[in-house]
């Protein structure tokens, strides 16, 4: 993504693949104001080639000749102008890998905050520290993917397993609020009950208030064979989870067929505080101060609102 030209470092900057304003549960952070508008913005490229990418399109599109997108150039504050006009509180770079486009991300989001915008990345998390250095002081969330435990299988797919797991324990103690994802994706490849155990108690370990998602696979780019996640399977996952220590699990993209799985439940007395069907809020009864309105319990996330936006 980089190269020297003539003693210059060149990087990715000043132009996007897509953007969408979407609802922040999308991303997904289901602890981040709920039912508020993320503007999400990505441009191409991963360091990762994941055989099931369900945005092989834009993030292969630099390895794979099949995959094409097109590209504008954009400025930094016209992506935060189009934030404000969409009604968005935050502002997400997603869709390719946002580590590394990191220089532009970090910008986007230095005009962002100013403007009064939140800031996040969906990310696979294979980062330096360095790149951790120069980012997180303008991040507030991160959504980072936790593939496997398996370092062979974070080898195939083009990285390795620790820089994801310091990744993850460094963003937390960076005080950047951090949600982790794992694809299940059967059979085999990370959905038997001794990986999921292993999983849900790396993520524990860091703190038992991070949610977990366990999410379903369904068949793309180069595992269009395999059969989708079943919600059995995922219900499996989010009680592994549970038993793991994790106080916050979820079960998602199969929405209606999860029962409370989509929901924030309040672990000290069990009320259902924000109940969801797939991307959408149907009812939301935790106030900005993060409480429970039925214990006085506080529940972990930024609930919130940010600082009232300012045109750039």
């Amino acid at each position: 993504m980089r190269f020297n030209r003539g003693g210059q470092l060149y990087a990715p900057w000043g132009y996007i693949a897509g953007t969408h304003p979407d609802p922040i549960e999308k991303k997904p952070f289901f602890h981040v104001e709920p039912g508020s508008i993320a503007f999400s913005f990505g441009m191409v490229g991963c360091d990762l080639h994941c055989a099931y990418c369900q945005n092989w399109l834009s993030s292969q599109v630099l390895r794979d000749r099949h995959a094409a997108t097109p590209i504008t150039d954009v400025s930094a504050e016209a992506l935060v102008a189009a934030a404000l006009r969409g009604g968005a509180t935050s502002m997400v770079s997603t869709y390719n890998e946002p580590l590394i486009t990191v220089e532009w991300a970090a910008h986007v989001f230095e005009r962002a905050r100013t403007a009064g915008l939140r800031t996040g990345i969906v990310s696979n998390g294979f980062a330096s520290t360095h790149v951790l250095d120069y980012l997180s002081p303008q991040l507030d969330m991160a959504k980072i993917d936790l593939k496997t435990m398996e370092d062979r299988r974070y080898r195939d797919l083009g990285g390795r397993l620790q820089p994801v797991l310091d990744t993850i324990a460094s963003l937390h103690a960076r005080r950047v609020w951090v949600e982790v994802v794992t694809l299940l994706v059967p059979p085999g490849f990370n959905d038997s009950d001794d990986e999921l155990d292993r999983l849900a108690r790396f993520v524990a370990g860091v703190s038992p208030n991070l949610p977990w998602h366990v999410t379903a696979f369904h068949p793309d780019y180069h595992m269009a064979d395999r059969a989708s996640t079943s919600p059995d399977a995922l219900a499996r996952a989010a009680a592994i989870g549970r038993d793991a220590g994790l106080v916050f699990v979820y079960a998602g993209n199969l929405p209606g067929q999860l029962g409370r799985l989509e929901d924030t439940a309040c672990p000290a007395c069990r009320t259902t505080l924000v109940e969801r069907r797939g991307f959408r809020v149907v009812a939301s009864r935790i106030g900005a101060d993060g409480r429970c309105p039925a214990c006085g319990a506080v529940i972990p996330g930024r609930w919130d609102a940010p600082p009232p936006a300012r045109r750039p």
